[in-house]
């Protein structure tokens, strides 16, 4: 979802008798804009210079890969021009495909590092989600990590035994604007191979659902069975009578 907007009307008598220069303008109209700075500043509030941030997308899917994308900010050398060009980073599904896509070039743009990794469906079946999803993470921040960061990843803690100091941050794609712009860049990479894949496995609506365990993605899997890019590990109620 996009961040919300006042949607309201105004009347004819106010559209008639705007608003005093120097008005003040209503917090809900500021909040938005104001989502990516308070980010950087939970950021900064870590007291380190560089803070790298993983995420992922595609951890609940029924097809497709999971992708996990680390990015690094160096705090000291970010400029005011840098964090307003990221006001309004937030976690990736708070925000519509449109605004994820306009926001990837951003982020690239600011961070000092990024780094994404894409674990396969066979992977997953071969050594299930949950270790799968913790080595793409640590992957990741491996992949952007240097001397003296703090690498902060989403819900889950990477292990004791990373050569960086982490931290599993709760709600850390809303509370960390490195964890945020991984989040993004992990959902558009994502999404973008699963809308090149719809082309090259037509019949499951992958341009849609992206892998997800929607009705329509259930029904094409009843229809016509399952695709190389289906995970066949999961219990699902996708996969019933089928034979996989």
């Amino acid at each position: 979802m996009a961040p919300s907007r006042p949607t309201g009307r105004p009347s004819e008598s106010a559209s008639s008798n705007p608003e005093p220069p120097g008005a003040r303008t209503p917090r809900a109209k500021r909040r938005p804009a104001n989502r990516g700075r308070r980010l950087f500043q939970y950021d900064r509030s870590l007291g380190v210079r560089f803070v790298a941030g993983a995420d992922e997308a595609g951890r609940g899917c029924l097809a497709g890969p999971l992708v996990a994308a680390a990015v690094l900010f160096d705090l000291e050398r970010l400029r005011p021009s840098d964090v307003r060009l990221l006001t309004l980073l937030n976690d990736s599904k708070q925000h519509s495909r449109e605004a994820r896509e306009e926001l990837y070039p951003r982020v690239l743009r600011v961070a000092t590092s990024v780094h994404v990794v894409s674990r396969s469906a066979g992977g997953i079946d071969r050594r299930g989600l949950h270790r799968t999803n913790l080595a793409a993470l640590r992957d990741a921040l491996a992949g952007v990590a240097v001397p003296e960061c703090l690498c902060l990843s989403d819900g889950f803690s990477v292990g004791k035994d990373f050569p960086w100091d982490t931290r599993a941050v709760v709600n850390g794609d809303a509370t960390s604007a490195a964890i945020a712009a991984a989040s993004i860049i992990a959902k558009v990479s994502r999404d973008r191979f699963m809308h090149a894949a719809d082309a090259r496995h037509p019949g499951w609506g992958f341009a849609d659902h992206v892998g997800y365990s929607t009705p329509e993605h259930r029904e094409a899997i009843k229809r016509q069975g399952v695709s190389p890019l289906h995970r066949l590990s999961f219990q699902s109620t996708a996969y019933p009578q089928l034979s996989l």
